[in-house]
Parts: structure tokens; C-alpha cells; sequence
């Protein structure tokens, strides 16, 4: 891995990044490229920065106005729970000077930098509507890529131009319409509820009774800013009891551990992640968290759920700061119901209940997507011919880890395509 010239400790001010940048002006017949990279996130402008190692003309398509929208939109303060000498893209290192866990802030910043540095043409404002392949005779004559190959995919945009590309990697991100379940009566309740995605600190439920709905990690450091920030009572309502983590353990991160966990089989994985957690982190069945079953790296595999990092929750579960409750079932007016028969009447549900990806409508057709709407093929993978996705990897090993992994994959396989 190559460095690059130290970040500024000031955001980039560069209009390339400020303004958004309209695409080519409309066109009938189709722009070539050799790759289309669709988001401008961590995911998309290391899978840019690679294929255009391997000689590709890239171009990345972003619908927000700038780099990292996701990671624009979180609330202040939140950190990765990844260590930073491990969530670094190729051929850029974050700088040390940010901490052993880089906050989201910071994050955006080294993207900004990242594009800046590794010269990656981002047209931001452009939203894809859709991806075909591309039927014989559409591009016409003499329209080839750089490497003198017909494309074999057309991307339709929502200001109407076109472009046809022989690579296409879908890199919008795992995490990308906050998910609320159709769950009975709430279309009628009326107490405040709303999605974590819309939390901005737990300054704006001070002094009221959250319910927190969810048990992953987003709904413990939600459930950790409410207390810190003065919620009068936080209950968290737990379908299944998640495993919970340290960060570092004898002075190695959980993120080490599990890389190293990777390498063996997965039953012995779960065993050994089993007696690691029963000497440190504390048994909370008696403050209504039960221990989980001994299946960590399987519920990772089989159920995309990673772990939880401690920030504080167990100490607060400790405590009786933060109320384990059972899953939440239904609504009626004023109150919520669970599953253990119970009622309680929170004042504010705050929904930690994930995300979906968005993509049926701009993947219609072509049968890359299971049956609720997430990638069939593995990240960094040929879904179909030129075809692939990056950053849909659901890993204890680090997401952005998997990112680069999945970004060098792509750019290698690109490669032999071309000398084929």
C-alpha cells in the first residue's frame, strides 16, 4: 500500500467537491466508458481507485452532493468500530493523528481526500435509474472502450443521459433506506416514533422514556447517548440476545481476533468466541439479558448480524440504567405491546431495526437479487458477466477491510477479462 500526502486537519474546500457536478450534457447516443461505478462511498472510490490501477477509464456516479453521503448523515461523534490500521481503501493510509477509532467525520474527510489524491472523476447529482444489458446493435458502430471491447451495459440516468460501460460495479451501500416493520396497529399510534437514521444525539430526548426497539449495535449506542444525554428511562426491546463484545481484549482488538477467527472452522470459531466472552464481558442474566448461544461467526454468516461492540451498554445493563424488554408485537393507542404479554407506554419509540439496499428498481429485470432485494453474488465477486457488487459484505472482520479486499478483486478479475 502506497501513502499519500497528509490530510489536512480542515475539510477540503476544492469546488471539484463542494458543487455538484452535472454529468455530460444530454446526449441520444450513449457516452463509453469502460467502468461504471455507481456510488461514491468508501465501497465505490476504492473499487474506482483500483480498476483505474489496472488501466480502466473510470467514472463514478454519485446522486448526492458530495462523497460519503451516509456517513454525512450520522450523529455527531460516532466512531468505527473498526481499528483504524485496518479500515484504510487502497493507496491511501488514514493518518495515525486520528485516533485508534476515526469518527464519521473524519472518515468523509479522508474520502474527500481520497478522491483529490487518487484523481477519481466523480459526477455527483447524477441518479441512476436504471441498469441493462445492453442488446446487440444498441451502441452502434465503432462504439468500443479503450480496450476496443462492445459494452455490454447501459446505465440510464434521472437527467436523461446515457452511458454504456463493460464494467459496472453497484457500490450504493448496505445500510440504504432505513427499515421499519409493518407491525400491527402503528400506522394509527401517536407518540413520537422514528428510525435511528433520523436520531442526531440523545440531546433530544432528554428528560423522556425511550423505548429503544432493536439489540444490534446502532441500538446500543443509541440506547448509551440517551442515558449520557438524560433520557429518564431507556428500555431496549430484544427479539434475540445479541452477543456482546469488548473492543480489545489483553491489548488486541476484537477486529484482529475475528480476522484470525476466519481462518478456522466456523464451529470452532463459535466455541472459541463462546469462552472468550464468558471471560470478559459479564453474565446479564440477572439484569434480563440472557447469554447468547455459542454461535457468533455463524449468525454472521447465516444471519448478516455482527456482533455488538461495548461502548458502555454492559456497564449500563449493570446497572438497571438501560431495561432489557421482550421484542416488541403490536401497537395500540398510547402504548406498545410485547411479546411477553406486557404493555408499556414509552414516550418516544426509537426503531433500530436496520436497513434495506434500494436496488429492485434500478436492477429490474436481471435476476441479480434475492427475494428481498439483497445481492445474490458475494461481494467483490462477477454476479454477471462485467457485473459486480462491492460493499454488501456483512463481516466481523471489518467492513471497510472487506471493501478494499473486494475493490482489488474486482480490479484483478476486470483485468484477466480484458486479456481473455
Amino acid at each position: 500500500m502506497t501513502t499519500s500526502p497528509p490530510l489536512a486537519a480542515s475539510p477540503i474546500t476544492s469546488p471539484h467537491l463542494a458543487t455538484p457536478r452535472s454529468a455530460t450534457p444530454r446526449s441520444a447516443t450513449p457516452f463509453v466508458v469502460d467502468s461504471i461505478v455507481i456510488g461514491a462511498g468508501p465501497a465505490g472510490l476504492a473499487t474506482a481507485h483500483e480498476l483505474m490501477r489496472v488501466g480502466q477509464r473510470v467514472l463514478v456516479l454519485e446522486r448526492g452532493t458530495g462523497v460519503g453521503m451516509s456517513w454525512r448523515t450520522h450523529r455527531p461523534g460516532l466512531r468505527l468500530h473498526t481499528v483504524r490500521r485496518l479500515s484504510s481503501l487502497p493507496g491511501m493510509i488514514i493518518p495515525r493523528r486520528l485516533g485508534r477509532y476515526v469518527t464519521s467525520a473524519d472518515l468523509v474527510h479522508y474520502l474527500e481526500h481520497y478522491v483529490v489524491a487518487s484523481k477519481i472523476d466523480v459526477r455527483f447529482g447524477v441518479a441512476v435509474s436504471r441498469v441493462r444489458r445492453v442488446r446487440s446493435g444498441l451502441v452502434g458502430a465503432g462504439r468500443v472502450d479503450a480496450f476496443g471491447r462492445t459494452p455490454s451495459w447501459r446505465i440510464d440516468t434521472s437527467d436523461g443521459t446515457t452511458y454504456t460501460a463493460t464494467t459496472v460495479v453497484m457500490a450504493t451501500g448496505y445500510n440504504q433506506h432505513p427499515y421499519i416493520p409493518r407491525l400491527p396497529g402503528l400506522a394509527e399510534y401517536q407518540p413520537p416514533h422514528l428510525h435511528v437514521a433520523e436520531y442526531r444525539g440523545g440531546d433530544q430526548f432528554a428528560g423522556l422514556d425511550v423505548l429503544v426497539v432493536g439489540a444490534g449495535n446502532a441500538a446500543a449506542e443509541a440506547a448509551t447517548e440517551l442515558v449520557a444525554s438524560g433520557a429518564r428511562r431507556v428500555r431496549m426491546a430484544v427479539r434475540t440476545t445479541p452477543h456482546i463484545v469488548r473492543r480489545r481484549v489483553g491489548g488486541v482488538s476484537m477486529q484482529s481476533v475475528a480476522i484470525a477467527m476466519s481462518h478456522v472452522p466456523l464451529r470452532f470459531a463459535d466455541r472459541l468466541a463462546s469462552v472468550l466472552a464468558r471471560l470478559t464481558v459479564p453474565d446479564l442474566s440477572a439484569h434480563g439479558l440472557a447469554r447468547p448461544r455459542a454461535d457468533l461467526y455463524t449468525r454472521v454468516q447465516r444471519d448478516d448480524s455482527v456482533p455488538v461492540h461495548d461502548t458502555g451498554i454492559v456497564a449500563l445493563l449493570q446497572s438497571g440504567a438501560v431495561t432489557p424488554v421482550a421484542a416488541v408485537t403490536g401497537f395500540e393507542p398510547g402504548a406498545v405491546q410485547l411479546a411477553d404479554g406486557s404493555v408499556v407506554s414509552p414516550e418516544v419509540v426509537l426503531f433500530a431495526s436496520g436497513y434495506r439496499r434500494g436496488l429492485d428498481a434500478l436492477l429490474n429485470g436481471l435476476d441479480l437479487l434475492d427475494h428481498i432485494g439483497n445481492p445474490r453474488a458475494r461481494s467483490g465477486t462477477e454476479a454477471a458477466p462485467g457485473f459486480y457488487f462491492v460493499g454488501f459484505t456483512v463481516s466481523a472482520t471489518g467492513a471497510l477491510r472487506e471493501i478494499a479486499r473486494d475493490a482489488r478483486r474486482v480490479a484483478q478479475h476486470a483485468r484477466r477479462r480484458v486479456r481473455l
